[in-house]
């Protein structure tokens, strides 16, 4: 697994579900908190945090260097006190997820679609894996063997994306319309997996509008514990779906009521659940 591909894998939002499945949860705490303490945690903050979420310490702290080993946070003592920084790459990848997670503007067909074709030379094969790897992460679905293809409105994310990553001498990028043949609707249900995509949405929802339901949260830090985990869950999501125009999916389609649900949750929790945070980062 690459290192940006650990960032934006939520795998559970059950945290006690397995030691494995922590670094989602350890990463989305960094990156809520961590880069407004000029990108710092202890360690000791971080698995107080943790327990709050009912994990246990020394699986934290083994999750903690796995996460090292991966390269996503580096280790960094201040002041005689333990703990771990993003590292650079990391701290890329989230800045460019948080518009995709908390600004996404769902596509039209006036938008167009991108095109992406590679040519990989057989000695640098990781390179295609990368590539691959790369656009699936950024949504992209696949059209034809060796042609990507998703909607014209991820362009500077795209581009932006394959520089940073070194991969930009490989590609080439072409955007422009769907001009024929065939039904539009139906290429885009084989260019991308749509029932899994409404099971994703649907598992959203099931999990997270009984609380949408139940709000207002209590205090701080059960606001804290609602937040973290929906918020692992719907990380994955931008990326699964890289907003495709209402138009071209099934009637109803339910990442509507799930992007209502996360939106509404974000808007009432994000705040509480910070302050919570920020009383453990700074031992109040």
């Amino acid at each position: 697994m690459t290192r940006s591909r650990a960032l934006n894998v939520a795998l559970t939002t059950e945290p006690a579900a397995g030691r494995d499945r922590l670094g989602p949860l350890i990463v989305t705490i960094f990156g809520l908190y961590a880069r407004g303490e000029d990108n710092w945690l202890s360690v000791a903050s971080v698995v107080q945090l943790m327990a709050d979420l009912g994990v246990e310490g020394q699986a934290v702290r083994s999750s903690i260097s796995r996460l090292k080993r991966r390269g996503v946070v580096r280790s960094d003592r201040r002041d005689g006190a333990a703990g771990y920084a993003l590292s650079e790459q990391t701290l890329e990848t989230l800045a460019e997820g948080d518009a995709r997670i908390f600004e996404r503007r769902r596509a039209t067909i006036e938008d167009g679609w991108l095109v992406v074709v590679f040519s990989v030379p057989e000695s640098e094969r990781e390179k295609r894996h990368e590539l691959r790897t790369g656009l699936t992460q950024l949504g992209f679905g696949t059209a034809a063997p060796g042609v990507w293809v998703a909607p014209g409105n991820l362009a500077t994310e795209t581009r932006r994306t394959l520089e940073r990553r070194g991969l930009a001498e490989y590609v080439d990028i072409f955007a422009g319309q769907h001009f024929a043949f065939g039904d539009l609707r139906s290429k885009v249900r084989s260019w991308w997996d749509l029932d899994e995509l409404a099971d994703l949405y649907a598992d959203f929802v099931r999990r997270h509008r009984p609380v949408l339901d139940a709000l207002p949260a209590g205090s701080p830090e059960q606001a804290f514990q609602l937040y973290v985990p929906m918020l692992t869950q719907w990380r994955r999501l931008p990326y699964s779906d890289p907003g495709l125009p209402l138009s071209l999916l099934p009637p109803g389609w339910n990442g509507v009521t799930a992007e209502t649900v996360f939106e509404q949750l974000n808007g009432t929790l994000s705040a509480p659940a910070r302050e919570h945070a920020l009383s453990v980062i700074h031992g109040r």
